[in-house]
């Protein structure tokens, strides 16, 4: 008797996604040093220019603050990458919100002309990932539809 295969995990999840495609990838790599500067630099005025308040509670209350801030900018950034917008135009800094799940798991949240330009453009999904060292911070996202 012959069994049927069963599909390596990629596979099934590519199978129930079949429908979906990927609308735009963004990357983005910061130093964290460029953050910390702009903090000392700016201080509140830079910090709530760029980030939402929920973004700077979380941040200020980890070790290395600016270690998480500079993954939030790259994440920022690797969205407006992602629509290939840039900053400003489309969307402002405050309109992605990056958040996170009790697990751990980032996601994102687009607020104002950012969530009415992601559905102007049939985004349905969108993925994000962050990561940092003591000198770097990188994000990358993928927007689907």
């Amino acid at each position: 008797m012959r069994h049927a295969k069963r599909l390596p995990y990629n596979s099934r999840l590519l199978d129930r996604r079949k429908n979906m495609s990927v609308i735009g990838i963004g990357v983005d790599v910061i130093e964290c040093s460029r953050i910390q500067r702009s903090i000392e630099r700016f201080g509140e005025r830079f910090l709530h220019r760029v980030f939402t308040d929920g973004e700077i509670e979380y941040s200020m209350s980890m070790k290395f603050p600016e270690r998480h801030l500079a993954a939030r900018f790259a994440g920022k950034e690797a969205v407006a990458k992602a629509f290939g917008t840039g900053i400003g135009k489309a969307m402002g800094w405050r309109n992605i919100d990056i958040r996170k799940k009790e697990s751990g798991e980032p996601f994102l949240v687009f607020i104002g002309p950012t969530e009415a330009y992601a559905a102007e453009r049939g985004v349905t999904s969108a993925l994000i990932t962050l990561s940092h060292t003591e000198n770097y911070a990188v994000a990358c996202v993928v927007l689907e539809g």
